[in-house]
């Protein structure tokens, strides 16, 4: 079954024109009065749980479904499940993280009957997604990359997300190896932990087998910025540069800007290879359609992370199918391959740690002593605030 497309945002905008937006719970429940349903939908006052004939599912995207980018590799697991039995799915695509996506939230729910929300962009979580589940504690919100606290938050949340940097990892071998100049670059969005890990874990990759090599890294500001993000690239091309990556909701314009300087880049979020078959070596790519099929599943056997039936936190990494590296491009050597194969089997089996003792930062201090281990596991890494040695840049950027 195909991801159903409709515009939703004129109706909650509407309902609410004479009213101030943080209105209470009440307004929301007098708005759901007036919203018709569409479809073969459930009523939004069921639980969590999948109901016996239909399960509605609604997904928001902060970019394009096709922005060879985040949003893009979350609408191709979307698509993957609309096709499951007794599954409907609706998304909005390139709604703010603003107030914007509440509206979108609650028309899903009063409109469409989705007794499960996916708004996957950072920003929805604090205050949107915590907003809206507190007022509707019978619909089940899953939230990418936020953190869900017990005894803080409403129980009718949970977070995902993936170990990524472990694929991130394995592309900065193959730039480290590649390489001519030993200096790599890192175009980013803004400094969370989540892309400082990618970051670091990508410019350790690196430096395991390249230890001059260096990643400057310069901060865009925003997810999507194309004009800062070609300027950063470029700059950085001026300045040496031979090999480009990003952290950014779509890569697209650093990849493009990479192929036309003729210098080598490696990929996030999806497989860029199309966008720069000359130097494209590889990256670092979600496998969402895995993820929302366990979802699914566990949706469809009558579980709720509300009743605790489903972890409020899943995480996993190359292992668990959360992400994949690219395939190989051409310009990749077969020591190369051989080299970023050896660490990914290593990754999978859990004897490659990558971040252990004694590691310092990139102004000298220790960061994990010596003999300190944290898995991927570990909740500390969720937490990172500091760039490993031979990053050029700082957080506070």
């Amino acid at each position: 079954m195909s991801p159903i497309y409709i515009p939703r945002r004129k109706f909650i905008r509407g309902a609410i024109a004479t009213a101030a937006f943080g209105a209470t719970s009440q307004l929301w429940v007098g708005c759901s009065e007036q919203a018709p349903t569409t479809g073969n939908t459930g009523s939004p006052s069921t639980t969590g749980a999948a109901s016996a004939t239909l399960l509605n599912i609604g997904f928001i995207y902060v970019g394009p479904k096709d922005d060879f980018g985040y949003s893009q590799a979350h609408f191709e697991g979307e698509t993957a499940i609309a096709k499951l039995p007794d599954v409907k799915t609706f998304s909005e695509a390139s709604v703010a993280e603003t107030a914007t996506v509440q509206e979108t939230m609650l028309s899903m729910i009063n409109q469409n009957g989705v007794s499960v929300l996916f708004p996957t962009s950072f920003g929805y979580f604090d205050p949107h997604i915590l907003k809206v589940a507190a007022d509707n504690p019978k619909v089940q919100f899953f939230h990418c990359g936020g953190m869900y606290t017990e005894g803080k938050h409403p129980k009718n949340i949970g977070s995902y997300y993936g170990y990524i940097d472990e694929a991130e990892y394995i592309a900065g071998i193959v730039a480290g190896l590649t390489t001519k100049s030993g200096k790599l670059g890192f175009v980013a969005a803004k400094p969370i932990p989540q892309v400082v890990r990618n970051i670091n874990s990508y410019t350790l990759g690196a430096r395991s087998v390249n230890p001059k090599a260096t990643v400057q890294v310069l901060f865009t500001g925003d997810w999507s910025v194309p004009v800062k993000e070609a300027e950063a690239s470029n700059s950085m091309i001026d300045q040496g540069v031979d090999v480009l990556t990003c952290h950014v909701d779509s890569p697209k314009v650093v990849m493009e800007t990479a192929e036309k300087r003729k210098v080598f880049c490696t990929g996030y979020h999806t497989d860029q290879s199309k966008l720069a078959p000359n130097g494209y070596l590889t990256g670092a790519e979600w496998d969402w359609t895995s993820v929302y099929t366990k979802y699914v599943e566990l949706f469809k056997a009558g579980k709720s992370v509300t009743d605790g039936g489903i972890p409020h936190i899943l995480r996993g990494g190359l292992k668990e199918g959360f992400c994949k590296v690219s395939p190989f491009g051409s310009a990749v050597s077969a020591a190369t391959k051989k080299e970023a194969e050896t660490a990914l089997a290593k990754l999978k089996d859990g004897s490659l740690i990558i971040y252990a003792g004694e590691m310092k930062d990139n102004t000298g201090k220790v960061v994990i002593a010596k003999g300190k281990e944290y898995k991927q596991t570990d909740i500390d890494l969720e937490k990172m605030d500091w760039f490993v040695e031979g990053v050029i840049g700082s957080v506070k950027s």
